[in-house]
């Protein structure tokens, strides 16, 4: 039998190339998001900062999200205008913010000046990356959004895992290519200028997909109107957010959600510190072994996410990804295990558990919430998820600098510290434990309320 396309989503072509489109917006932003972090040592050569002045502008990208509200406001904007609305507000918000931090850590403006009783230029940096911060977080809950509106029914988590591997990509280019670039130029500030030109690009290309998402929406209101079904889309409504802390699947799935990125992305913006104080790597080429977790993450998530798509046991896959996290950080913290080949091995293991948790933890969520209520769902999840973005660097920063100093040395005459990793791996290693925890409950949910989120995704 003929198929009969009705609606622009139903064309491969078409909601594969919306796809492309927004994925390539967020690597733009992932590429900023973690640009800093293999230049920990430089800024403290170059620019005199500490482990804590560092913990306190990586703790920044969640500053407005979580003590403004910023996720969730964004999250009710989005139910209420939409995603092309809300998805070019937010692009914008990440150039500017990235403008912000891109001229503090360049300038000498304010250079011998305090805030907050610590350098200026540490402040600031960190209200432009704050800046930045919305505007991303807010773009994540859109594109997870948009890909719900084209995907749902269909390739739903092999799409989703498609989006991560590319905005992991970002992660990878960041972390494999920052020091090279800052060297290249002489300048510790210079990849923050190719994340801003980046990110310029990134936007121009959600403006591109706001055309295409225009038509999808009178081609699913042409149709209707061909079959006489009426659209149940509401707007957004005070009583959705009580339906959405009111559901117990929720809260499992959002405090496995912050306490298993609380394991990876804090662990990412000291991992190439960790490489150069444990394993003795050179600090040029620090930030490849990271880089192998997201690179690895860019292969496999899409294929973790089809094999939920078409077999199920999503709850299942976000237990093994915990496990594979605590083995991993409980390695890290064993002080005899200092040879580069294990950090390589614990990287890569660590980028498929990565790559588990995700590509089955973001399409059960709408099996969890209704459709309607999805960007406040996402939004309130990233909120909670900022807690720990926030929270944790900034406390892995504090212990460096209060309980793990364990001499200095000699860089371009500047004496920079060195650090013993044990306890903040002991740390990361306890955000696994709990994160099992709570994948077990939210499997044990799943069995009792009947979410599905053992059955495949693509409806036959």
């Amino acid at each position: 039998m003929e198929t009969i396309t009705n609606t622009l989503r139903d064309s491969k072509a078409a909601r594969w190339t919306a796809l492309a489109i927004v994925a390539f917006s967020m690597l733009c932003g992932y590429y900023l998001t973690d640009v800093m972090a293999p230049l920990k040592p430089m800024l403290e050569r170059e620019l005199l900062w500490n482990s804590a002045e560092y913990g306190f502008f990586t703790s920044a990208y969640g500053w407005f999200n979580v003590f403004l509200l910023m996720l969730i406001i964004g999250g009710i904007i989005l139910d209420k205008m939409g995603v092309r609305f809300t998805g070019k507000m937010a692009t914008i918000v990440m150039v500017i913010g990235t403008g912000i931090k891109y001229w503090a850590i360049s300038t000498h403006a304010l250079d011998g000046h305090q805030m907050l009783g610590m350098k200026a230029q540490v402040v600031v940096a960190g209200l432009g990356f704050a800046t930045f911060g919305v505007g991303v977080e807010v773009a994540g809950i859109t594109v997870s959004k948009i890909i719900v509106k084209w995907f749902k029914g269909k390739e739903l988590a092999l799409a989703m895992g498609l989006e991560m591997a590319t905005a992991r990509m970002g992660t990878a280019l960041a972390l494999s290519t920052s020091v090279p670039i800052a060297n290249a130029f002489h300048k510790v500030s210079a990849p923050i200028l190719v994340c801003l030109i980046m990110l310029c690009i990134g936007m121009v290309a959600f403006f591109i997909y706001a055309t295409m998402d225009k038509k999808l929406d009178k081609s699913v209101a042409a149709e209707a109107d061909r079959s006489g079904v009426v659209g149940d889309e509401e707007s957004f409504r005070i009583s959705d957010i009580w339906f959405i802390v009111t559901n117990k699947g929720w809260w499992y799935l959002a405090i496995l959600c912050v306490l298993f990125y609380s394991s990876v992305f804090p662990f990412l913006k000291y991992a190439s510190d960790l490489m150069v104080n444990k394993f003795g790597v050179d600090p040029e080429f620090a930030g490849a072994i990271p880089a192998l977790l997201p690179f690895g993450t860019i292969l496999l998530t899409p294929l973790f996410g089809n094999l939920y798509d078409r077999k199920g046991k999503g709850a299942s896959i976000m237990i093994l990804g915990s496990i594979l996290l605590i083995i991993v950080h409980a390695l890290f913290s064993v002080p005899f295990l200092k040879q580069t080949p294990v950090a390589i091995i614990l990287i890569v293991i660590l980028g498929i558990g990565f790559s588990l948790v995700p590509s089955a933890m973001w399409p059960s969520v709408p099996k969890i919430i209704p459709e309607k209520q999805l960007g406040s769902a996402y939004a309130m999840i990233f909120w909670v998820q900022n807690w720990g973005l926030m929270g944790v660097p900034a406390l892995i920063g504090w212990v460096l600098n209060k309980y793990c100093i364990t001499g200095t040395h000699l860089v371009d005459g500047v004496q920079v510290s060195n650090y013993n990793y044990t306890i903040p791996m002991m740390i990361f290693t306890g955000f696994g434990v709990l994160a099992l925890v709570f994948a077990l409950l939210l499997k044990a949910e799943d069995k009792k309320k009947g979410y599905g989120l053992e059955l495949p995704n693509i409806k036959n």
